[in-house]
Formats: C-alpha cells, sequence, structure tokens
C-alpha cells in the first residue's frame, strides 16, 4: 500500500549490516523511499547511540560479529519494550527468526527479498512506533485531565465551547435544552450542568420520557397520595419533588405525551406542583434540564409537541456537536473507553494498530460518543479482533481521506502536548517550520485554539 512520506518525518531507521556493500545499498533504497536512516557495523554501535523512547525503529541483520541480530534484540526490548525491531534472516536462519519473534521482534524478512519488501515493513513499523507515541501522549492527557475536562472529554474548538457554555450556565438557575444527535453526551452535559452549579449537593433526577406507559407518566413525575387511584396503596414522591433544591432532566422530551406537556408547563410558569389525589400545592425550587434529538419548532408545527412549552424551554440553550464534526476527539475518546473496559472486564488493553486508527478517523459514527463505547468494548472483549466496526458498518471514506484524518490527528495530539509552541511541535514531529505550516493550512488546524494549553 502507498503512503505518504510526510507522515515518517521525524522517525529514523536504525539499520545494522556489517557488510558494507549491503548497508550502503538498503540504506540508499530507505532514503529514496523518503526515510531517515542512522547506520552502524554493529549491534554493539548501535547500543551505544540508542535512548530508550526516541523515534526510531531498527532493522538489523541476525549474523553479525560480536553481538548478534537476536541478542540485540534483547537488549534494545530490555531498554524499550514498545520498540519495533526488524530481523533481516538468511535463507538458513529462518527457525532463528522465529523464537526471536517469540520474543518480541516486529517482523523478521528473509534473504534475498524485494527492496519494496524492506521499505514496506519498515513502514509498517514506524506506523506502529508513531501510534504508540500517540496512545502514550493520549493517557497522558487522560491523567493531567481534571475538573470538566475529565467529564465532557475533547481537544476539539468545538467541545471546549460545549464545556464554556456549560460552566456559564452551571452559575445560573435558568431551566437548559439540550440538543443533540444519539449517542452525542447529553445526560452527561445535563450531569455537569448540576455538579459545577450551586445545586451539586441535592438530587438529579434523570428521567427518559420516551421509556415510561403514559398511563404511568403523570404519577412518575407528579406524584400520588395513597388511594388516588385503584393501584396507589401508599403515598409516593414524583420525580420533580424528589429533584426539589436539585436538578430534573427530562431526556427525549419531545416523546412526552402533549396532555402532561401542559401540567409541566404550569410547573415551570408557577414552580408549584400537586401530588395526584392531593389538592396541596408544593412548591418547587428545580431546574428543569430538557433533552432532545428532534427539532421541537417542527414539532410543534405539526400539532405533536406545544408551541408554549417550547418557547419556555427555548431560553438557555446547548446544541451538542455530531461526532463526525469533532474528529480530532475520536483517538482520545477511544482510548479513554478502552482503559474503562479493560478495567471493568478485567482483561489487558490491547494495541491499537495503525490500521485501526485509520478505521476510527475514517468512520463516520452516527451513533456518536455512545458508539464509540461501544467500539471500545469490543476491542477489549475481543482482545483486538479483526475490526472496530461492526460488519455492516458504512464506509465510502478513501485512502487519502484517512491518511489525512491520522495526520491531523498527530499534529494536533503534538500541538496539544506542547501548547501550540511551533518550534517544539517542530522537533517533535521533524518537520521543517515551512512544511509544518502548509499542513496546518491544508488542514484548517488554527494554532490559536492550542496555544495556553501547556507551558
Amino acid at each position: 500500500m502507498m503512503r505518504d512520506v510526510e507522515m515518517f518525518e521525524g522517525v529514523e531507521v536504525l539499520y545494522v549490516e556489517d557488510d558494507p556493500q549491503v548497508r550502503e545499498s538498503l540504506v540508499q533504497t530507505l532514503e529514496l523511499a523518503g526515510l531517515t536512516v542512522r547506520p552502524f557495523e554493529s549491534a554493539e554501535a548501535l547500543l551505544s547511540a540508542f535512548t530508550p523512547g526516541q523515534a526510531a525503529v531498527v532493522a538489523t541483520d541476525v549474523r553479525l560479529p560480536g553481538l548478534d541480530g537476536v541478542a540485540l534484540l534483547e537488549r534494545l526490548l530490555a531498554l524499550d519494550d514498545t520498540l519495533p525491531v526488524v530481523l533481516v534472516t538468511g535463507h538458513g536462519d529462518v527457525s532463528m527468526a522465529v523464537k526471536a519473534m517469540r520474543l518480541g521482534a516486529y517482523d523478521f524478512i528473509e534473504k534475498p527479498f524485494a527492496p519494496e519488501r524492506f521499505v514496506e515493513t519498515l513502514q509498517r513499523a514506524i506506523e506502529k512506533r508513531l501510534l504508540r507515541q500517540t496512545v502514550e501522549d493520549l493517557r497522558t492527557q487522560l491523567q493531567d485531565r481534571h475538573g470538566i475536562e475529565a467529564a465532557l472529554l475533547g481537544r476539539s474548538a468545538a467541545m471546549e465551547q460545549v464545556r464554556q457554555r456549560v460552566l456559564k450556565l452551571a452559575g445560573t438557575n435558568a431551566d437548559v435544552m439540550i440538543l443533540g444527535e444519539t449517542g452525542t453526551g447529553k445526560e452527561l452535559v445535563a450531569r455537569c450542568l448540576h455538579d459545577h452549579s450551586k445545586r451539586r449537593d441535592r438530587h438529579f433526577v434523570a428521567i427518559n420520557c420516551g421509556g415510561l406507559p403514559e398511563s404511568l407518566f403523570e404519577s412518575e413525575l407528579l406524584g400520588h397520595e395513597s388511594g388516588a387511584f385503584t393501584s396507589a396503596a401508599k403515598r409516593r414522591i414524583g420525580k420533580l419533588e424528589h429533584a426539589n433544591g436539585g436538578t430534573l432532566l427530562l431526556d427525549e422530551i419531545e416523546t412526552m405525551p402533549v396532555a402532561l406537556q401542559i401540567k409541566l408547563l404550569r410547573v415551570l410558569q408557577e414552580r408549584k406542583l400537586e401530588r395526584l389525589g392531593s389538592n396541596d400545592e408544593i412548591k418547587l425550587d428545580v431546574r428543569v434540564i430538557a433533552a432532545t434529538k428532534a427539532d421541537l419548532l417542527k414539532l410543534s408545527d405539526e400539532g405533536k409537541f406545544r408551541a408554549d412549552l417550547y418557547y419556555r424551554l427555548n431560553v438557555a440553550v446547548l446544541e451538542l456537536p455530531p461526532l463526525r464534526e469533532r474528529r480530532e476527539d475520536i483517538p482520545l475518546l477511544f482510548e479513554h473507553f478502552v482503559a474503562q473496559a479493560a478495567e471493568r472486564y478485567g482483561c489487558e488493553r490491547p494495541d491499537l494498530d495503525p490500521d485501526k486508527l485509520r478505521e476510527l478517523m475514517a468512520h463516520d459514527w452516527p451513533g456518536n460518543v455512545r458508539e464509540v463505547r461501544n467500539a471500545a468494548d469490543r476491542f477489549v472483549l475481543e482482545g483486538g479482533g479483526e475490526s472496530l466496526l461492526p460488519v455492516s458498518a458504512p464506509g465510502g471514506v478513501n485512502l487519502a481521506q484517512q491518511l489525512e484524518a491520522v495526520e491531523r490527528a498527530l499534529i494536533e495530539q503534538a500541538l496539544s502536548r506542547h501548547g501550540g509552541n511551533v518550534q517544539r511541535v517542530m522537533e517533535a514531529l521533524g518537520v521543517p517550520k515551512k512544511t509544518l505550516y502548509d499542513k496546518l493550512h491544508r488542514l484548517g488546524i488554527e494554532l490559536e485554539r492550542f496555544r495556553g494549553d501547556r507551558p
């Protein structure tokens, strides 16, 4: 598969070969393919120059004077167990190479081999190294999160706006309407509004308007007195009253029966309620948050939702962006859910390979964050699995778009890590200033939103 050589900038191939002619020939082959190569004539020379964690992969011949390739592999992995090491073997060394694979070698190539295969193998090794660095950066970011950033994950400008809006509204008593597609995290945002408000020490009560039979809805919301109806054996405190002093979330409010919408409107206007079977009014101090994926104005025009309730709720509005509009947040979210799933199921975290990262970035995620969480669960339960997505998941994204998505993720991770400092990002990615700015312009990445995040 053809790869964009710019993706490999900043990562060295450390190549060990004791035969000068072979070494010179293969170094030239790799450099013509756009890779950066540092040659060594012995394992000992490479070990003296190697630093754990450096942006590099290793290719080494198995048969070397002094320390051989397998021993070098063991030494290197003892220093850096995530380092990709490719072994070059002769025909009689295959059994030795198989042993090396068990020890942790990334791959081996048997002589004689086509130069293109050597290049392709090392490109894949570099992709793995870059991906490992990205995953480690993501984990560091997750560990460094606190407050609302730990709850509403994402480095995109869209999510930063959501967090700022949540904090601003949390300091008020205004009722709030949250708009967003399925799986965008409407309930999570509602809880953040509660947790960052003065109501945080009182109840947060969530009710799914689509999950209750209409016959039970009024009793569930308003409560009832003993004997209010045939099955009312004792008094029941309704959700609104239980949330008094705190916050009530009405999820999928578009499914609320129209007759009950009238009663809810009255409660919102008067901040009082009467339990079923009672004439006593109960004063309410409750923030009501309505969440919906529907166009309530359109529904009101169609007579399916009361216009007066819509306008009563449509004062403070929070609109949540779908995941396809903030793709740069996908790796962070996926890593977060993988960590949660591994802990929940008692499994190890599988390695995310470059192909799966491209798969993540290319998918449209119609189920949004909820779909990412499900994909992370499958990934952990299947130990990496064949595919992150269901077989029926829609495709339609070409290779260039996939590579661009990965490139965007890597650049934005570096920008985030270095607080938008161009010089440090250039050094981290190993790209010239002009190349970096060209990429920023082409990908539409704004430096300003990353500046000030880190020193």
